[in-house]
């Protein structure tokens, strides 16, 4: 049974990396909101903005029953609402500059009056006029009951919010968790389709006992479909217990054979170590290493 090889991994590091990375991307790009600049505003806030300051010059005017019509927008820039009443133009400028205020709009914007019958502009002035308490030109007029447009246009457009489109993050995902489920399968096919070291002649080393083999001098347990390591200990022990397979071993016997080298030798040892080989034997369902009471141990193998 081979390692799998470093082509293997690497392909599998490769895979995980552009998983995670595209993953990270689609989250990034779900989750992000596009940060507003300063001053930028949206269709929104101007709408409700030019709403109030139509409420409040009509109860200027005394009217609190007239409906107010529907805020147009031409163009990305401008602004359209229809005044169907008679207002104080002087309130104008004040009240639109507080309603802007109210919905956080500091665009610099131009604002004009038009005659709804012909376009042509009746007044106007521009958010600078009103700068440093400077007065906004036509003031003293008062509009006489017609039909008025009142436009405002800002010097930047409206940003437009774009969707996002997380499908094509979301379509490479679903690719890469695929390929990184075949190669898993892949090597894992690989893995089950290697055979268990042949026993040689030049190799003493290799002792068989059901699907599983044991390489002494390299301290390798292959059991069933998996490799491990082994401690000089685990190798000496599982080495006496393979090579009297379904015999019992007395407890004095393993101790001398495996722990005599040290000197001192503890009866705990045994169990301790053979505790460990059971869980590294758990995935050859032929194998299983049996207490005898009183007496020690016996690998049975069928």
């Amino acid at each position: 049974m081979q390692r799998p090889t470093r082509l293997n991994a690497t392909f599998r590091l490769l895979l995980v990396g552009l998983l995670t990375g595209a993953l990270g991307l689609l989250f990034v790009q779900l989750t992000s909101t596009t940060p507003v600049a300063a001053g930028e505003h949206s269709s929104e806030k101007v709408n409700l903005a030019l709403r109030r300051t139509a409420h409040h010059l009509l109860r200027a005017a005394g009217d609190s029953t007239s409906t107010i019509a529907a805020v147009e927008q031409p163009t990305p820039q401008t602004y359209r609402l229809r005044l169907d009443h008679a207002f104080d133009y002087d309130r104008l400028p004040g009240l639109l500059q507080a309603s802007f205020r109210v919905h956080q709009i500091t665009d610099l914007y131009d604002v004009a009056v038009l005659n709804c019958a012909t376009g042509a502009l009746e007044l106007g002035y521009s958010a600078i006029d009103m700068a440093d308490n400077k007065s906004v030109p036509c003031n003293g007029r008062s509009m006489q009951a017609g039909c008025y447009v009142l436009q405002v246009t800002f010097a930047t457009a409206t940003p437009v919010s774009q969707p996002t489109n997380g499908w094509p993050l979301l379509a490479l995902a679903g690719v890469l968790v695929g390929l990184l489920a075949i190669a898993w399968r892949q090597q894992a096919r690989i893995e089950l389709s290697q055979p268990l070291p042949e026993k040689r002649a030049d190799n003493p080393n290799l002792i068989h006992f059901g699907q599983s083999c044991l390489d002494v001098a390299g301290q390798t347990l292959v059991s069933g479909t998996h490799q491990h390591s082994l401690t000089y200990r685990e190798a000496k022990l599982l080495r006496v217990l393979a090579s009297h397979a379904n015999e019992v071993l007395e407890r004095d016997q393993i101790l001398k054979q495996v722990w005599e080298d040290e000197g001192i030798t503890v009866g705990r040892s045994v169990d301790v170590f053979v505790s460990r080989l059971r869980k590294l034997l758990h995935n050859d369902p032929t194998v299983r290493i049996a207490a005898v009471h009183g007496v020690g141990y016996r690998l049975e193998v069928s």
